[in-house]
């Protein structure tokens, strides 16, 4: 997160686009709040009130809280409301992948809308945002994960060659999830034990979603910038936690990312129309940050492997 905000603030891809009279009207400027406030507003007074207002924060507080208190009954009891919600998520899924069949055509027509107002710059500065996404990408891929896997003792090249197949459906998919079983068979393959593989690459599918991270915290940024919004340090660093919270146990599929920004973004302020804007861009930012995603899952389980002594 702290590459994609260093880089966002670097390059500027969101300063100088004008939003149509009608979304700038929208905007709303947030009054700022306290520590204490702040506080104080991620425990969920009423947890329908705060999924009906998109208070994503005290969603995931309230899921964390009820996880646990679930994890305390019996299997007995527990066991029919795991069902229950599993049921639930698989078919939420499902609900969204009807909607985004409709996608194409909502991104058309946004880009259209937004370019008959605004002029042909916002293309400009789209094509900004994309390059900056995948500079930052890269140096996070060079400068973090690169050392970290030489320092931790990884065959740097029989791991390229043992991810080149689902790092492949990632980025052709856009979906972490539909490189899921061939990321695992991999691992198996590369030496890695099946209980280690099997334990850390699903948890590293809700809570190690590297790339998506610097992924929101360049969109937060950018949608700031294309607001006229301007954020102190202080401000941006409490946005970034902020979207590190809510970007926890978060669906690795197609879009997942937009609908974290758009709830994290209502919760500070800012205007959504910027975030309909990136809608234009979003497949191509998709397939860069799922395939960082694949890659930095894959290599968190060989080095767990590492540390237990259970990989040559």
């Amino acid at each position: 997160m702290f590459i994609g905000l260093a880089a966002i603030n670097l390059s500027k891809a969101g300063v100088g686009v004008r939003l149509p009279a009608a979304a700038v009207t929208e905007t709303v400027v947030p009054a700022r709040p306290s520590a204490t406030d702040m506080l104080l507003h991620v425990f969920p007074e009423n947890i329908a009130q705060a999924v009906a207002e998109n208070q994503m924060l005290q969603v995931v507080v309230f899921s964390i809280v009820f996880g646990i208190a679930l994890a305390l009954v019996s299997e007995a009891k527990r066991r029919p409301m795991l069902n229950f919600i599993e049921s639930l998520a698989e078919t939420m899924f499902k609900f969204t992948n009807i909607v985004m069949l409709a996608a194409p055509l909502g991104v058309g027509a946004a880009i259209a809308y937004v370019v008959g107002h605004t002029g042909m710059g916002i293309l400009v500065s789209l094509a900004q945002l994309l390059a900056t996404l995948y500079v930052a990408l890269t140096v996070f891929l060079l400068g973090v994960l690169l050392p970290t896997a030489y320092f931790a003792g990884v065959p740097i090249r029989k791991f390229i060659r043992a991810i080149a197949e689902p790092l492949s459906i990632a980025f052709g998919t856009s979906s972490s999830e539909a490189a899921l079983p061939s990321a695992m068979e991999s691992m198996e393959a590369l030496g890695v034990p099946r209980q280690i593989v099997a334990f850390v690459m699903p948890t590293g599918y809700s809570f190690n979603l590297t790339g998506t991270s610097l992924y929101l915290s360049v969109a937060a940024i950018f949608v700031a910038q294309v607001a006229g919004m301007h954020l102190s340090l202080g401000q941006q660093l409490l946005l970034m936690v902020t979207l590190m919270l809510t970007s926890k146990g978060v669906a690795a599929v197609s879009r997942t990312a937009l609908v974290i920004l758009l709830a994290t973004a209502g919760s500070f302020g800012l205007p959504t129309e910027p975030i309909f804007i990136l809608l234009g861009v979003d497949q191509l930012m998709d397939m860069a940050r799922t395939s960082v995603n694949v890659i930095g899952n894959c290599l968190a389980t060989v080095i767990i492997a590492r540390w237990e002594g259970e990989f040559e």
